[in-house]
């Protein structure tokens, strides 16, 4: 419905008010009237009548002029459907006008609607900043008069990087935020029903099948994350069983079209790494090879970290000690996987007293409770 309301001008803020303002009204009234039959209609509608009050405005003219082409017929009209037209509006958060540093996070907010601070944090600034950041995007789509449309396709593969890169995002930040039953209309669920869309959409891509394969892997399971008083799970002593095997071979068929193609790239091999650990027992070593060619191409500091973890259980602790003293990233210090790591190998190597220190710091460092419930049961068996 954003996408709907903001395509004639490119005011997405304006759209978000108006928007805002249907629900609100829908809150008041259908308690009272009851639910419309065609409940989104309703609601586009009233934002709609909203807009075209807000375009008739003499302020408004002044200030943001409609574009030569616009019909405010268009908008009186009430669809007995409301189409998917989230990628087309993820397209254009993605288009170059827009700042490199503000296109995933806009797309975040905007098609996803995961909330700025939640966005600052995994981007690692201050909230105001990414609140202004974002403020300045939406300007951007609305000065330049970006169209609502599907690009071209070689403009299609400049901008495609940034959309997936926004929809396993949003599945990464949902994944490490939702508590545990918290699955029904999820973060995670919007980010995979969209990578599908794409893999629909573009079935000749091979990163955006590997993305669909990559997050119905993961997807998959959800729920053996925990067992059945709640308690958190780890990937390797999950109960296989309550994986969902129907959403792991949907992954499996579409990373082997993928790999048709011969063209690997990141989010590829992240879906074979993901496909390795569905197959019992692991083969560690083609686990490592993996990880290997994964941060030959992207050497981003989680794929690091677990390939240095891999490296101290094929080579044993010390070795992965080692590998994880080589990072040179700054960054290490505040990353909780990097602890996890550190503290499980320094166990295995008998420095009981280092392993206690590292399972601190990386409890300190783990924002989901169920997460850190588990580290600190790992800890005091340690104690």
């Amino acid at each position: 419905m954003l996408a709907l309301l903001a395509a004639p001008t490119g005011d997405i803020a304006s759209a978000e008010d108006a928007l805002s303002d249907a629900f609100e009204r829908a809150l008041q009234r259908w308690p009272q009237d009851g639910v419309p039959g065609n409940a989104e209609a309703w609601i586009l509608t009233v934002a709609r009548n909203r807009l075209r009050d807000l375009w008739k405005s003499s302020a408004y003219r002044l200030t943001r002029p409609l574009p030569d082409d616009h019909d405010p017929v268009e908008a009186s009209d009430e669809p007995a459907e409301i189409p998917d037209r989230r990628l087309e509006l993820m397209l254009v958060c993605a288009h170059p006008a827009i700042a490199p540093d503000a296109r995933t996070p806009l797309m975040l907010q905007t098609v996803l609607g995961v909330d700025a601070a939640a966005i600052a944090g995994a981007f690692a600034v201050a909230p105001a900043t990414m609140a202004q950041r974002l403020v300045r995007a939406k300007k951007r789509v609305r000065d330049a008069r970006i169209p609502f449309v599907l690009p071209e396709r070689a403009d299609l593969a400049d901008r495609l990087p940034g959309v997936l890169e926004a929809v396993y995002g949003a599945y990464a930040i949902d994944w490490q935020s939702t508590p545990q039953g918290a699955v029904l209309d999820s973060l995670s669920t919007e980010a995979l029903h969209l990578a599908l869309i794409l893999a629909e959409l573009l079935p000749d891509e091979p990163e955006v099948l590997g993305l669909a394969a990559l997050l119905s892997l993961c997807e998959a399971r959800r729920d053996a994350r925990h067992d059945a008083d709640g308690r958190f799970v780890p990937l390797d002593a999950q109960d296989a069983a309550r994986w969902d095997r129907a959403v792991i071979e949907c992954g499996e068929r579409m990373l082997t079209r993928a790999h048709g193609f011969s063209s690997p790239g990141r989010f590829q091999y992240e879906a074979a790494i993901q496909s390795a650990h569905c197959a019992r027992p692991v083969d560690r070593a083609a686990l490592r090879r993996l990880h290997r060619a994964l941060v030959r191409i992207a050497p981003t500091l989680g794929a690091v970290v677990a390939l240095a973890a891999l490296d101290g259980e094929i080579d044993g602790p010390r070795a992965g000690l080692r590998s994880l003293d080589a990072i040179d990233d700054p960054a290490v210090t505040r990353f909780q996987p990097a602890w996890v790591t550190r503290a499980h190998l320094l166990s295995r190597a008998g420095r009981t007293d280092d392993a206690v220190r590292a399972y601190r710091r990386a409890i300190e460092l783990t924002p989901q409770a169920e997460v850190a419930s588990y580290l600190r049961r790992t800890l005091d068996g340690l104690t």
